[in-house]
């Protein structure tokens, strides 16, 4: 029974942290967020989707770290620096889509995925040059 609790709980800080990351992406676009709020919030949200991460997810334990620190520590920071009028109105909007449906941004995709592309480009180029 207590497994089923820790589950469930588990679960609603997992539901939490992914709605935090979609506020945070809603307020990235809103006008009243400084710059330096902006700059933060677009580290950790990409940070977040990247499938690329700071620390390898095979090294044990720490592999998870990142997924388990860095990024709800990030969501916290960035929620903090962003004025809480902000924050509401983007909860609410995160809501309505989260009931119709996500949106989907190809192009935003295809960007990420065009720059680790290139980045991994570049950083075997370096390599075959140090290497050789």
């Amino acid at each position: 029974m207590g497994e089923a609790k820790a589950l469930e709980r588990a679960k609603n800080k997992v539901w939490e942290i992914k709605r935090n990351i979609f506020v945070l992406y809603l307020a990235y676009k809103d006008p009243r967020v400084p710059w330096y709020a902006k700059l933060f919030t677009i580290l950790v949200v990409a940070y977040a989707f990247s499938p690329i991460d700071l620390i390898p997810d095979f090294i044990p334990v720490l592999g998870y770290l990142d997924d388990l620190i860095i990024v709800p520590l990030g969501i916290t920071i960035a929620l903090k620096m962003i004025p809480a009028s902000v924050i509401e109105d983007c909860r609410i909007k995160a809501e309505e889509l989260r009931k119709n449906g996500k949106p989907k941004n190809w192009v935003t995709g295809t960007l990420f995925i065009i720059i680790w592309i290139l980045l991994a480009i570049w950083i075997g180029n370096v390599c075959y040059k140090f290497f050789t």
